[in-house]
């Protein structure tokens, strides 16, 4: 029982989870500018600005880089990781987005007058992030870090 609680003693840890969390919540609150309605659905979704898989690594490769050290393999493993996150999310799930709309489209069209696809049926589009959503996200990671690593 003691090393669970250990767990959250973790700075990194906490650290990390805040840094995708809150941008989890600054999706919802963009969301909310940009069609001024709430969509608690934002807080659990993927896709869209910011990246919270990007704050998450960023601020695990920022916590471990403050904490461990620059130069240290824990730094090195971080920083390897949080590109190969981003990497996915600009790039492979993006992609997948984009042909799940386009297999939506073909289907609707397809079934236009039978009306047999209902809205649980369609593949989600929005999967991945724009590069920019994952810099917003890095950036968001490494700042959130920078500034709560101190203080807990």
């Amino acid at each position: 029982m003691q090393d669970f609680e250990a767990i959250f003693q973790n700075k990194i840890l906490l650290v990390s989870l805040i840094a995708c969390f809150s941008a989890q919540g600054l999706k919802l609150i963009i969301e909310l500018i940009r069609h001024r309605k709430i969509n608690f659905r934002y807080l659990v979704s993927t896709g869209g600005m910011p990246s919270a898989h990007s704050a998450l690594v960023g601020a695990l490769a920022t916590g471990v880089g403050l904490t461990k050290g620059w130069e240290s393999p824990e730094f090195a493993i971080a920083c390897l990781f949080a590109v190969i996150v981003m990497y996915d999310a600009a790039g492979v799930r993006q992609a997948a987005g984009k042909q799940a709309r386009i297999l939506n489209q073909l289907l609707d069209e397809f079934l236009q007058d039978s009306h047999q696809l209902n809205t649980e049926e369609r593949l989600k589009e929005l999967l991945g992030h724009t590069p920019f959503q994952v810099l917003i996200g890095l950036t968001w990671g490494i700042s959130v870090s920078i500034l709560t690593i101190s203080v807990l």
